[in-house]
């Protein structure tokens, strides 16, 4: 048995109450860090988001705050299936300027599948000449993550090529539950499988965001440096096979 679910409705981007939300995370001292660029420039058409985002936001202390810059949380969560798998498909456009030829992590457009009730995260990062599927445990702010007697917290890279670049490129990413599966395709290929999946996941947020992932250096963020993300997505399917 299948069943669709689509995330989509880009028009209604602005209200921040339907379908999409500005994301970020609550701090510490009762603040709100948003992944908004002031700067950004956001245009719906055809049923496809874009948006042109010239990098300002960072922060010099915590990483996960620094990396994105401009983001979208879905207002809905999906919960995982006991049984079956659950797929997320979408077409990603990225093109950026200024940003260092062959290094994805200085600026990229992101799907990101963010389980905020474990930590942990499936994404895929596009850039310019490159992208990259991920497999992470994260420390999100205010997200407790459960002990675990193995690597608590981890972000596994894979950086591949062979795609169409500066052109739409389809991602999917398929998670079983019940086998401890995650796997990542690209253009109808399977690119990626991580088998044994020392986490279950419950259920996602979806993100679309441009991103940069650069290491905080004893000085603070090296990540902005006048670069200009331009993302493009294409509504969000969400496939639960039983």
């Amino acid at each position: 048995m299948e069943k669709q679910q689509v995330f989509g409705d880009f028009h209604t981007i602005l209200s921040e109450e339907d379908v999409w939300k500005i994301g970020g995370f609550p701090l510490q001292d009762g603040t709100f860090w948003s992944y908004r660029e002031p700067d950004a420039v956001v245009i719906v058409r055809n049923g496809i988001l874009y948006v042109r985002a010239p990098l300002s936001r960072s922060h010099d202390k915590v990483q996960i705050l620094d990396n994105a810059k401009h983001m979208y949380y879905s207002v809905e969560q999906v919960e995982v299936p006991e049984a079956g798998e659950v797929s997320f498909e979408l077409q990603i456009r990225a093109r950026s300027q200024n940003t260092a030829p062959g290094d994805l992590y200085d600026g990229y457009v992101s799907l990101n599948l963010l389980d905020f009730s474990t930590g942990a995260a499936l994404d895929f990062f596009a850039g310019n000449d490159k992208y990259a599927s991920v497999y992470a445990v994260l420390p999100f702010p205010g997200v407790q993550v459960p002990p675990s007697d193995k690597t608590r917290y981890f972000c596994v890279f894979k950086e591949d090529t062979n795609f169409k670049a500066r052109e739409f490129n389809t991602y999917k990413i398929t998670y079983n539950r019940g086998n401890d599966e995650v796997v990542f395709f690209v253009n109808g290929e399977e690119v990626r499988r991580e088998k044994g999946v020392p986490i279950k996941f419950n259920r996602f947020t979806i993100a679309l965001g441009i991103m940069t992932e650069k290491d905080l250096t004893p000085e603070g963020s090296v990540s902005v440096h006048g670069q200009t993300v331009i993302g493009e997505w294409s509504p969000v399917t969400v496939t639960y096979t039983e």
